[in-house]
């Protein structure tokens, strides 16, 4: 079983109070839907910067990712097909998914 990590771009913040309630209840039910599939539920990002080759430093990150988690699936497919059911696609985001490849 391998490691994925499921990197997120895009997708839209609920506004009001109860509807960032469903939005999380909408995320914890997917999150019980993959059970022990979950390694970590990750977090949204803030904030970013890219630094570059020659060390200089500049505001935003180069591929505006929004978020991470990461699951652990048989296949890049069998993650993929755990990946249709997050609900960033439902407000319009999309998910990158990468295989973690073990060092050593």
């Amino acid at each position: 079983m391998g490691k994925y990590v499921l990197a997120y771009q895009g997708g839209s913040m609920a506004g009001t109070e109860a509807e960032q309630e469903e939005v999380m209840t909408q995320w914890m039910n997917w999150f019980g839907s993959l059970g022990e599939s979950v390694v970590d539920g990750g977090s949204p990002f803030g904030p970013s910067s890219t630094v570059g080759a020659d060390g200089s430093v500049s505001d935003g990150g180069l591929s505006a990712l929004t978020g991470y988690s990461i699951i652990s699936a048989d296949s890049l497919a069998s993650a993929c097909d755990k990946a249709k059911g997050c609900p960033v696609l439902g407000s319009g985001g999309t998910i990158g998914v990468y295989e973690a490849t073990p060092i050593g």
